[in-house]
């Protein structure tokens, strides 16, 4: 088997053409798009030292502009940056075979990403529910699989139906999703969970609530929370709307056809040499014991910025489906900068130990509050202090996605509107 792999890995290293010049070179004279490279110098002046410059590059390194993403990326989870991001390093920084990993996988959009281009993906959230949308795509079954399991499954076994979510289901929905929430739960308890279980699981977790009729539920708010039941009564008044009766197995299948339509034989093929070696761990990101010093070649991560997240208020029905009591899960988002600097840091030691000599670290900040708080300045000396260098600064102008929309945030008026990425090297 290892020498199966290794020979799939160095047919994947003959087509990967690693280039000669610095990532800092690369971003100079990138103009794929159509436009030239800024460069800059960010300030940064750490709290013990001198004036620190570090370069900084500007421009539409990703863009719209490209080919849509593997489908396999299209779950939704809030605050997701694009796959081509990660793409972007990947195939700069890395070599089919070595290991990606993200310390804030969120929906898993890093390891996918890594996993499609032949590198060794690895995850880790605090999040349980990260762990099913991440796990379940990695080892993606045919469609006739899915149909077939989903008419295994008794979606009239239900035992229990609370009645304060028929404020988003239909009854005979809900039955269903409880039924089939039962048959996940036991399959789990059991030990006998396999990747087809796994696949259904991340896609009807997905499928729980949303704003189209390809969700079970009623239209509620976007697809990566869940509004309090109280909040759907005043919806469902204000709409003068009632639940509609859906059909959980049919829509499950139905994204599912979605997300396996690019899952070609290539797809398949390179998923297959690296799924097995995966790691995916449910763990704080500053305690990762669970990775092997030096085994990671890069690091591509978005952290949690500074923020309140209700996180009980927005998975507590994503918990339920679950089986979790979503009191139990502690996410780390500081309000103030310089709690965060203490948590990052925090994070940055662990990185630098998983961290290979020579590898890297590429920090998605973004930018907060109309740029009035510089991010990509606050990260480089938790950096400094765990031993890593600060390379370079990559902004990347884009406009808002869709997502951004749907919740009323105005290009260039507030939140995010540029991917703001500070790289380290070990």
């Amino acid at each position: 088997m290892e020498e199966n792999l290794e020979f799939g890995f160095a047919v994947l290293r003959e087509e990967f053409v690693p280039t000669k010049a610095s990532l800092a070179k690369q971003l100079a004279a990138f103009k794929e798009f159509g436009k030239n490279t800024q460069e800059i110098k960010t300030t940064i002046t750490p709290p013990q030292g001198k004036p620190l410059h570090v370069p900084t590059y500007v421009n539409e390194f990703w863009t719209a502009k490209q080919r849509a993403a593997h489908s396999l990326h299209e779950i939704s989870y809030r605050a997701c940056f694009k796959p081509q991001l990660p793409r972007f390093f990947i195939e700069r920084l890395t070599k089919p075979g070595e290991v990606v990993y993200d310390p804030f996988m969120g929906r898993g959009t890093t390891p996918m990403e890594a996993a499609l281009l032949g590198r060794v993906p690895y995850g880790c959230d605090i999040n349980p529910l990260s762990l099913v949308l991440a796990g379940g795509r990695l080892r993606p079954p045919t469609l006739e699989e899915v149909a077939v399991r989903l008419g295994e499954i008794d979606f009239t076994d239900a035992e229990e139906a609370p009645e304060d979510l028929l404020v988003f289901y239909h009854p005979e929905t809900l039955r269903e999703i409880s039924a089939l929430k039962k048959y996940l739960l036991a399959r789990r308890k059991k030990k006998k969970l396999d990747a087809l279980d796994e696949w259904i699981s991340a896609v009807a977790l997905n499928r729980l609530t949303g704003h189209s009729p390809g969700f079970f539920s009623v239209y509620t708010l976007p697809p990566n929370q869940a509004v309090s039941v109280k909040s759907q009564r005043k919806i469902n008044s204000d709409r003068n709307q009632i639940p509609p009766q859906r059909d959980v197995a049919k829509l499950i299948l139905k994204k599912s056809r979605f997300l396996l339509s690019d899952c070609d034989q290539k797809t398949r093929k390179a998923l297959s040499m690296v799924a097995d070696q995966a790691l995916l761990v449910n763990n704080p990101a500053s305690a990762t014991q669970e990775i092997p010093a030096n085994s990671v070649s890069l690091v591509v991560t978005s952290p949690p910025f500074l923020d309140v997240v209700d996180y009980a208020g927005d998975n507590w029905l994503r918990c339920w489906f679950l089986g979790i009591d979503p009191a139990t899960v502690k996410l780390t988002v500081p309000k103030q900068l310089e709690k965060w600097q203490e948590a990052m840091t925090a994070v940055f030691h662990e990185l630098s130990r998983v961290l290979k000599p020579g590898g890297h670290v590429a920090f998605e900040v973004g930018e907060v509050k109309a740029g009035k708080i510089k991010l990509e300045e606050a990260v480089v000396p938790c950096g400094l202090a765990a031993g890593l260098k600060p390379v370079l600064i990559l902004i990347n102008d884009q406009k808002f996605t869709k997502t951004a929309n749907c919740w009323g945030v105005d290009n260039n008026a507030k939140g995010t509107n540029t991917n703001r990425v500070v790289v380290f090297r070990k």
